[in-house]
């Protein structure tokens, strides 16, 4: 291994090796690390007398510092007491190596690099093993994963039990001095837990570890275990009051920059630095929504909303862009009915809005899951709707973002023969359509993922139509990569872009066409919906002589239905970005 010294001035890092009773492997691991040039703190945890004398040996090395425990301090004891120790000496960080010899030390380079870029973080070992590893072990780790994920509500912990770490002293002691940490094998579990609590950027590198054929083992199968558990339920009721900041965590990462600028084809039109919504990364995976399941479960419904005010709380202070969306939104929805004399809810807030937003985050939990059911629904419009039932009709169903578009799932389960696939413009629709299936294996909803409406799209979607399947497409957001391809309609008293793709594939499809939106009751105790099933048109028919002044008819009408089911639901409306305008990302032809 080459020296790896940093270049960098202010990374002042040493090695901290804890040992208890590791006689017979110090003396190795000690001088696998001499190629580095840093200086060790040597910890021994109370070992054995044979130890002691394999540890006073190493300790006359003059880069090794011995750090003496007269009794056995457990595992995390004896990293606690180094850590102390290294910021008592002024060291940046600890780079944290077991003494039993079970680390592939090839992979110290990349911790330490790592390290050396990121030195706000914490840097951990991801371990790969070999076929040494006893299986109770690796399945054990499993189930921490598993709490570690639902403690700090992220999956970007990818091992909370690996010895091989380099820590920021000065952040770590931090943690180290407002709250008692476990000192034995919970230890390397709950700092991470703690250290991601109070915003520490966690990384890992992968590490190749081995079980050496009687190599000693300080883990107890039942206390350690009995520990473990005692920690994880700690931690568990510690995540609760913290679950709006681990939320909003999330999203400080990748909260983009509103600006007042102007484009040059519209003044009256502001832009945004932010990418298009669609390209946002998607952060749900099978794991991740059934973790969610869990605790919904586990809390109940009623819990929950205990719970969704403070969440939905601290993301209104935190979140500029999505408060600043919701403001707009509002303010001119009231200017809408203030013009017409209608009369709205007197809680038009932004809290209000995004809390709401909460609930029907809620609803698709419960929809996900299976617990909605035709009782839970009031069909408006079951003259038109039950017909296509009967006579197994195609349609295109265009919904919308007001509302809960998830309701179909419920609508699905009681007719079992209809088949909707939905259409969504973003990269995931296998990832969710696995979600789907994993969460409910009876869900008839499909989720088709495009990019653009082409020629292969629309024959797709013939052939699903005369199958009889249901086609579902929201007619309210612009298209990933053809944004500037919308139309431009009213919509409450000012101009906004509407895609023109979901009206010309109604147009190819020669479908029938119906709108469907679903609206929960808030003034009922027990989650209810109004879904309103609308027939919107025999076929749309766009001539090529006129077609252009026919789809702006066309996009006019939905425009106005969607505004005439926004004023009976205004805070149902989840756009939460700046629908009057389009990004800076595409030119704008209007």
């Amino acid at each position: 291994m080459s020296d790896s010294k940093p270049a960098n001035r202010d990374y002042n890092p040493c090695f901290l090796v804890p040992c208890f009773n590791h006689g017979d492997t110090i003396a190795d691991v000690i001088r696998s690390l001499t190629a580095f040039s840093y200086p060790v703190l040597l910890v021994d945890d109370g070992s054995n007398q044979r130890t002691k004398a394999a540890l006073a040996q190493v300790a006359t090395q003059q880069h090794v510092s011995l750090i003496t425990l007269d009794t056995n301090q457990g595992k995390g004891g004896a990293v606690m007491a180094g850590l102390r120790q290294a910021k008592a000496l002024g060291f940046t960080h600890a780079i944290q190596i077991d003494s039993d010899g079970q680390h592939d030390l090839e992979s110290l380079p990349s911790l330490i690099e790592a390290s050396q870029a990121q030195p706000a973080a914490l840097i951990s070992g991801k371990p790969v093993y070999d076929s040494s590893v006893p299986k109770s072990r690796l399945y054990g780790r499993y189930v921490t994963h598993f709490w570690v994920w639902v403690e700090t509500l992220s999956f970007d912990i990818k091992d909370s039990m690996c010895g091989f770490r380099a820590y920021p002293v000065d952040q770590t002691v931090h943690v180290l001095d407002k709250v008692r940490v476990g000192s034995r094998m919970d230890f390397d579990i709950e700092i991470l837990v703690r250290m991601y609590w109070q915003d520490c950027d966690i990384q890992f590198v992968d590490t190749r570890v081995m079980y050496p054929e009687g190599g000693i083992s300080h883990f107890d199968a039942l206390w350690d275990n009995v520990k473990i558990s005692k920690m994880h339920t700690k931690l568990f009721f510690g995540m609760l009051p913290r679950i709006p900041t681990l939320i909003a965590r999330h999203f400080r990462r990748t909260e983009p920059v509103v600006t007042a600028s102007h484009s040059e084809g519209n003044p009256t039109m502001p832009t945004t630095t932010s990418t298009h919504w669609s390209t946002q990364k998607e952060r749900g995976t099978v794991l991740g929504i059934n973790i969610l399941l869990w605790i919904y479960k586990l809390l109940g419904r009623r819990a929950f909303n205990l719970i969704l005010p403070l969440v939905t709380g601290y993301y209104h202070l935190t979140n500029h862009r999505a408060r600043h969306a919701s403001e707009q939104y509002l303010q001119q929805l009231t200017s809408y009915a203030d013009s017409r004399g209608l009369t709205l809810p007197n809680n038009l807030t932004s809290q209000q809005h995004l809390l709401s937003f909460g609930h029907t985050m809620l609803d698709k939990l419960a929809a996900w899951k299976g617990d909605f059911s035709l009782d839970n629904l009031t069909i408006h419009g079951q003259e038109q709707f039950q017909p296509l039932i009967d006579n197994k009709q195609g349609v295109l169903l265009l919904g919308s973002h007001l509302g809960n578009i998830e309701l179909c799932r419920a609508l699905s389960r009681r007719y079992s023969h209809i088949k909707i696939n939905a259409l969504v413009f973003t990269e995931h629709a296998e990832r969710f359509n696995a979600v789907m299936k994993a969460v409910n294996p009876n869900s008839e909803l499909n989720l088709i993922q495009v990019s653009h409406m082409g020629p292969d799209t629309a024959i797709l979607l013939q052939q699903k139509i005369e199958q009889g399947e249901w086609v579902v497409i929201v007619g309210d957001r612009t298209s990933t990569s053809k944004e500037q391809r919308c139309v431009w309609a009213d919509f409450l008293d000012k101009p906004a872009p509407f895609p023109q793709g979901p009206f010309m594939l109604a147009s190819v499809l020669k479908a029938p066409v119906y709108l469907m939106f679903g609206l929960r009751d808030d003034n009922q105790a027990t989650p209810h919906f109004n879904v309103y099933f609308e027939h919107f048109s025999d076929k749309i028919a766009l001539p090529r002589s006129t077609r252009q002044t026919a789809l702006e008819s066309v996009v006019q009408r939905y425009a106005a239905r969607l505004e005439h089911y926004a004023m009976l639901a205004p805070l149902q409306w989840y756009n939460f970005f700046n629908f009057w305008t389009l990004s800076k990302d595409h030119d704008e032809e209007h």
